[in-house]
């Protein structure tokens, strides 16, 4: 899958629409009362996915406090996935598709893998997983991961009209918003422009 020609941008409007969760809930993006931070990730039990996550949830307290809902896919099917995301206190959404892949324009190829300023975070990754897969905290992802190992990840801050106030493809598997990024991203913050694959945003 290649990225889309023309990917979201920062004064986008997305399509309204109504996902399941994997656990069934439903899920509407964008929140008619509440920003989505829309989170693209890879397969279920994805170490790099694992490691990013758990700094969301450390802080998810103060992220839903910002007025921020997480809503967050994988390209993995619900039941498979399940079994990865049961303990996580937000949306997790199944995309085997990857139908919304495409619609954001969210792209795979070999590369995230091979950039060297993921490295590191991949090797912590891989050690924090094989630990937890170790002490039974974590199940092992599937050996041929449903839609591939070659996902990019990417973000968007999704306001309760539809606009997108922030977008963010990410150029290695690591390459995604913190807590305090998105934090700073909040309505109010100033006007940027920015290479591609770098985060840019809309004044609230």
């Amino acid at each position: 899958m290649t990225r889309s020609s023309r990917p979201i941008r920062p004064g986008s409007v997305v399509d309204s629409r109504h996902l399941t969760t994997v656990t069934g809930s439903p899920v509407a993006v964008p929140d008619a009362e509440r920003l989505i931070h829309l989170q693209f990730r890879r397969f279920a039990g994805c170490p790099v996915c694992n490691l990013h996550l758990r700094s969301i949830v450390k802080r998810h307290a103060e992220i839903e406090a910002s007025g921020v809902r997480e809503v967050v896919l994988f390209h993995s099917p619900a039941d498979e996935l399940r079994e990865h995301t049961e303990d996580l206190p937000f949306a997790v959404v199944a995309d085997p598709d990857k139908r919304l892949y495409r619609k954001f324009g969210v792209e795979a190829a070999p590369r995230p893998m091979l950039s060297p300023r993921a490295w590191l975070s991949i090797l912590r990754a891989v050690l924090r997983s094989s630990w937890a897969v170790l002490r039974g905290r974590e199940r092992p992802p599937a050996a041929v991961p449903h839609g591939g190992r070659f996902g990019l990840p990417a973000d968007f801050l999704i306001a309760p009209d539809g606009r997108v106030l922030a977008a963010k493809y990410g150029e290695h598997v690591y390459d995604q918003w913190s807590v305090d990024e998105l934090l700073s991203l909040l309505p109010g913050a100033a006007a940027s422009t920015t290479p591609q694959g770098r985060t840019s945003v809309t004044g609230g």
